[in-house]
């Protein structure tokens, strides 16, 4: 599976953001989905994750109740809104997917897409 990540940008603290993550392929149903970030100097973190069904989510305690991931099977896309973005936010933003099933729900993914570049200014 092809992975390819938009949405980024430059905004202000208490903004609000949608990541898109478009999937190649006719089987994006069957893989779970993740988004991971990077920021300066930091390594890469587990940031949110939803299963193929869209059944179950799963969040990093730092965005939880800020940030929602979704999905759109019909349309192979998986989605992060971020609300009440604050600076320390700011990262390179990656979606990841890997075959439903795993018990790696928080990482590693087996699949990754480019990452988009998410400022947050204060």
């Amino acid at each position: 599976v092809q992975l390819q990540a938009s949405g980024g940008g430059l905004v202000q603290a208490g903004a609000s953001l949608r990541l898109s993550c478009a999937a190649s392929g006719r089987t994006f149903s069957s893989y779970d989905m993740g988004w991971f970030r990077r920021a300066p100097g930091k390594v890469r973190e587990f940031v949110a994750a939803i299963t193929w069904s869209g059944g179950s989510t799963y969040y990093a305690d730092s965005v939880k109740g800020r940030f929602t991931i979704s999905r759109d099977n019909t349309k192979n896309t998986v989605y992060l809104q971020m609300n009440s973005l604050k600076p320390e936010d700011t990262a390179v933003y990656y979606c990841a997917a890997q075959v439903s099933g795993s018990s790696r729900i928080r990482g590693p993914y087996d699949y990754w897409g480019q990452g988009t570049q998410v400022t947050v200014s204060s």
